[in-house]
């Protein structure tokens, strides 16, 4: 899954060798009015403000959130909502969780477990919602199936160029993984222990020259990372070795284990009504994105979700690795079908061997007025001149007007306010919203925090269930334009991209603004009246 890559790859391997120190972003208290001529002055980030940040307000709080709390305070605390279906297009969910009860959703015309199809909509036993991968998960990324099917393919030598370069980058890599590894795995040995601390490093006494050069590693690691150090440690070794062994690798064939035809879009007797996927823990990403949109509000667990009433309909379409044309075309047209009103896309791809068919399944949500919000991308790069796919553009023209792309930003208002990985566009990335350092569900009961624009979108569909929710009568294309054109507004310039170019926010995104519920809400309110 191209979009969950960590972010501290380079910087972890850095942090190995060298002693260069981050700090935690810090948070501004300054009026957003006066950003542009009063000097800034920050203040530690509170740890109950970081778990949900992105529910903040910039005014009130400082920090560059949605405003959602202001909403529910001052905009919804005497109405009541419709119930809103939002497919989540993902890599499986725990749809099991602790904090996901009562928002799942169920078809109600399928019986369980009886292996027939109840509703007659192609799908058996589809409860909540429909597995597309079966019992796959690792996967080749989309150029490395490019290059499998030989030079005759279209887009051969452009992906053989960038398939060469990443595996020279991934085997530069290895060597210092495998240091990394060895002296995470000395320490644990030494301590007798899995877990262990900075502290526990720092005491360590010993004359053993092997062990005092894995204490020397280790030690800058913690150090520099922090808290949680080794689950970065071994998201980095996953990260290089599943590159490796599956994602550019020419000889894996993770497709196999799904038994259809890929490239056949009228294939459609395949995958299975298992939405969690063969392994749960594989749906870390997509309960992740869930929870963002619908973790319980107020019940003390985890984060909490942008909308009260709304119904997750899991869609496992994303793999480890990049997802094929042909199952997001069909997860799009099942959540279409099926009810949906808002579907999230927290995944994309640089090649589209089949993007004609995703296309047509954005412009027949279209028609049945569904909006998609989907995520930018996670690569530093101006998508206008460097594609991203899915995208609603051919040609340099928008074939539907329900397709919103979300970049991500930091909680941190002024120049670094949108997160150094996040995509941008003056004309393909039409908003922005929080997507770095985001709380939310993993599997397991579990909590975690996780950046990306995989985040930020949910964040934007969240609020765009929440109108749909409480003004039903606005369409697909209403609120996507309601999400850009009610939006905070960005006066400074920004940093963006891998040479932290200084421009306009105003030249980041179609709208040049920040996603804002509060704001969204009285424009809806307004729109529905007309």
């Amino acid at each position: 899954m191209k979009l969950i890559k960590p972010f501290f790859i380079s910087a972890i391997v850095a942090l190995a060798l060298t002693s260069c120190s981050p700090s935690l972003a810090p948070m501004v208290g300054t009026n957003p009015a006066n950003i542009d001529k009063t000097p800034l002055k920050t203040t530690p980030v509170k740890e109950d403000d970081l778990k949900r940040w992105s529910h903040l307000d910039l005014v009130k709080d400082t920090i560059p959130g949605m405003s959602v709390d202001k909403a529910y305070n001052e905009l919804l605390k005497n109405k009541k909502g419709k119930k809103v279906i939002v497919g989540v297009i993902d890599s499986g969910i725990d749809i099991s969780h602790e904090d996901l009860k009562g928002k799942v959703w169920t078809n109600k015309k399928e019986i369980a477990g009886n292996k027939k199809d109840d509703d007659n909509n192609g799908y058996i036993d589809d409860i909540n919602g429909w597995n597309f991968l079966g019992e796959s998960n690792d996967e080749n990324l989309e150029l490395t199936r490019i290059v499998k099917k030989g030079p005759n393919t279209p887009g051969y030598a452009e992906a053989k160029a960038e398939l060469d370069a990443k595996l020279a980058e991934m085997n530069q890599q290895k060597p210092q993984v495998d240091m990394i590894a060895k002296a995470d795995k000395d320490i644990r040995t030494h301590l007798k222990k899995e877990v262990y601390t900075l502290a526990d490093l720092k005491a360590i006494s010993t004359t053993d020259a092997n062990l005092n050069q894995s204490k020397m590693i280790m030690t800058s690691v913690a150090t520099q990372a922090g808290e949680g150090f080794q689950d970065e440690i071994k998201e980095y070794i996953d990260y290089v070795y599943e590159q490796l062994n599956y994602n550019l690798n020419v000889n894996h064939d993770g497709r196999k284990l799904v038994g259809d035809n890929p490239n056949d879009i009228n294939d459609k007797k395949y995958g299975n009504g298992n939405v969690k996927g063969p392994d749960v823990t594989d749906g870390l990403h997509g309960t992740h994105v869930a929870g963002i949109i619908a973790q319980v509000r107020g019940n003390g667990k985890g984060g909490d979700g942008v909308i009260n009433n709304v119904e997750i309909m899991a869609l496992r379409a994303v793999p480890n690795g990049d997802e094929y044309d042909k199952d997001i075309a069909l997860a799009i047209r099942y959540a279409v079908d099926n009810g949906a009103k808002v579907i999230n896309g927290s995944f994309g791809k640089d090649y589209s061997p089949q993007k004609e068919w995703v296309w047509e399944a954005i412009k027949y949500a279209a028609s049945k007025d569904v909006l998609i919000v989907h995520a930018a991308g996670n690569d530093a790069k101006d998508i206008d001149t460097e594609p991203n796919f899915p995208s609603d553009e051919v040609n340099g023209k928008e074939i539907a007007d329900n397709f919103l792309s979300i970049g991500a930003l930091n909680k941190e208002y002024g120049t670094n306010i949108i997160a150094s990985f996040s995509n941008f566009g003056k004309m393909n990335v039409d908003v922005f919203a929080p997507g770095n350092q985001i709380y939310a569900t993993i599997p397991n009961n579990k909590y975690k925090y996780l950046q990306g624009t995989s985040m930020a979108s949910p964040n934007a569909a969240g609020v765009a269930a929440l109108i749909r929710s409480y003004y039903p009568n606005l369409t697909a294309s209403q609120v996507k334009h309601i999400l850009m054109d009610s939006g905070t507004p960005i006066s400074a310039n920004v940093v963006v991209g891998e040479q932290k170019t200084a421009v306009p926010f105003s030249n980041t995104c179609v709208s040049g603004k920040i996603v804002n519920a509060y704001n969204a809400l009285l424009m809806a309110e307004q729109m529905s009246k007309k």
